[in-house]
């Protein structure tokens, strides 16, 4: 069977194009997406049949997924287009090579999330009405709680950072839609924070987002399709006849399918190996998804990645790290050349051996040994410097001192020092901060026609207030305080800037 799409009553949403996103479409971003999120993480698996024996040459007997930017003189393996490291096959007469793998890009990433949301970050809600301020920052605040609380943002920002955007999907619980189909009932506040928690925000992998956008705007999301394998906890039974009837054994895997999950702002599908499953009807009158570009992109519907740039800089740096240790691996050990002597090769070198021949030219020569190449460490440096330079982030971000950095016990010296991450991190919190207010927005807005909590366009404007990633001083902080209190800058306000939110909570609950 194939797709029934006529629950959505949107003639735009045709057939013949679910099917070419579903089996062509979604081939190429997974194929794309899953090489970003190789270079970050850099899986590392058992080798396989195929290339074993060529992998196993030099004793290692994995493989790392940064490999496949490695030439095939050094890992005497060539891989498929567009395939993986996983099916590369044997280049004959090519003998593998020392292979090293630093993963540069993975740290780098972790470090801006860490600088981003490092930590706890707080809604100030701008309510006109104070008591539904600090209602509505307890129900934001239950419901992240509910959804991981920091860990929601930090993964949230993993994912932008690797596929350069993430989206959220908002799964109202079933007491809520039930809610908003079903009687009005007037919900004691308890209830209402028990509603939110059940709220589930799944942020979505993208190599499984597939959104339908409006024609004459990219930024308008029409319809949003996931499509992705999913395991089941079972196991399928499979095997030729005559491998059962000679060894009475099943070849057990486990079972799986594939799903499509089809929203609008109107009904929902699923499909399961496009058989549908299940489906109803959205009462919300908006796609219930939020997208966040990692930093802006106009024009297009991803924003900027950081692996995607670094991974040309990240081969050139594999390829050269492992051409050093293939050198150093050849000239470590000392050498010797026998010319003229009798079974010299079946005879080893070791103290106190000597050799005889009748041959006046014969002669031993020395070889080898490690000398040193400038050339090679320079342009390694320089490759380290290209990564800096794209990414934003240095090594001091690690934690990693290099000579001399100045006076970092000066606020301003550290600051310029750690410029490119913080800019970068300045250009997140406005992507990442507008997507997590349109997100709480949503979810108000969604308790509000499931008449749960209401609300209006005004009771649904908050601020957040990011904290400084870099180490402070806690007596200049209350210094700055004690001014913004004095210019007339709200008591709660100044309050939550200096950590004390959870004091602020209790006072008002």
């Amino acid at each position: 069977m194939g797709f029934e799409l006529n629950v959505f009553g949107d003639e735009q949403l045709l057939e013949e194009f679910m099917e070419w996103l579903v089996d062509e479409r979604a081939v190429e971003v997974q194929k794309h997406f899953g090489r970003l999120w190789s270079y970050y993480s850099n899986p590392m698996r058992d080798v396989g049949r195929g290339a074993s024996e060529k992998i196993k040459e030099n004793g290692q007997c994995y493989l790392q997924a940064q490999e496949y930017g490695l030439p095939s003189r050094i890992t005497g393996v060539s891989y498929p287009s567009g395939g993986g490291v996983w099916n590369g096959r044997a280049v004959k007469d090519v003998q593998r090579k020392e292979v090293v793998i630093e993963n540069d890009i993975g740290w780098r990433v972790n470090a801006g999330v860490d600088f981003l949301f490092g930590k706890p970050i707080s809604f100030v809600s701008r309510s006109p009405e104070a008591r539904k301020r600090a209602e509505i920052e307890k129900i934001i605040k239950a419901l992240f709680s509910a959804n991981g609380g920091v860990g929601f943002f930090q993964d949230m920002a993993v994912l932008g950072g690797v596929y350069g955007f993430v989206d959220c999907i908002i799964r109202p619980g079933a007491e809520v839609v039930k809610s908003a189909s079903g009687p009005h009932r007037n919900n004691s506040f308890e209830r209402v924070l028990q509603l939110a928690r059940a709220i589930d925000l799944e942020l979505v992998d993208a190599p499984r987002a597939l959104p339908i956008l409006e024609e004459g705007d990219y930024r308008k999301v029409r319809c949003y399709v996931q499509h992705f394998y999913q395991q089941k906890n079972s196991v399928s039974r499979s095997g030729s006849f005559l491998s059962r009837l000679l060894s009475q054994r099943y070849n057990h895997q486990r079972s799986g399918s594939y799903v499509t999950e089809i929203l609008t702002s109107g009904a929902w599908q699923r499909y399961e190996d496009k058989q549908l499953t299940g489906e109803g009807i959205v009462p919300w009158g908006f796609v219930p998804v939020v997208h966040i570009q990692n930093i802006a992109q106009p024009f297009f519907y991803e924003g900027l990645s950081e692996v995607e740039p670094l991974i040309p800089l990240q081969d050139e740096l594999n390829t050269r790290l492992s051409d050093r240790a293939s050198r150093i691996t050849f000239q470590s050990f000392k050498m010797y050349l026998g010319k003229g002597i009798e079974g010299f090769a079946d005879r080893p070198v070791s103290p106190g051996r000597m050799w005889y021949t009748d041959n006046p030219e014969a002669c031993i020569e020395e070889f080898g040994g490690d000398d040193k190449t400038p050339s090679e460490d320079m342009h390694i440096g320089e490759i380290r410097e290209a990564i800096d330079k794209v990414s934003g982030v240095t090594p001091l971000v690690a934690g990693l001192l290099k000579n001399k950095v100045g006076n970092l016990t000066s606020a301003v010296a550290l600051r310029l020092t750690l410029m490119g991450i913080l800019s970068k991190t300045e250009k997140k919190r406005f992507t990442y901060g507008g997507g997590i207010k349109r997100l709480c927005r949503q979810v108000l807005e969604i308790l509000d026609k499931a008449e749960v909590y209401q609300t209006d366009e005004a009771d649904r404007e908050l601020e957040i207030i990011f904290p400084s990633p870099l180490p402070e001083n806690m007596m200049e902080k209350l210094k700055e305080a004690q001014i913004k209190k004095e210019l007339g800058v709200p008591a709660v306000q100044v309050l939550r800037e200096l950590g004390y939110e959870q004091q602020l909570i209790e006072e008002q609950g």
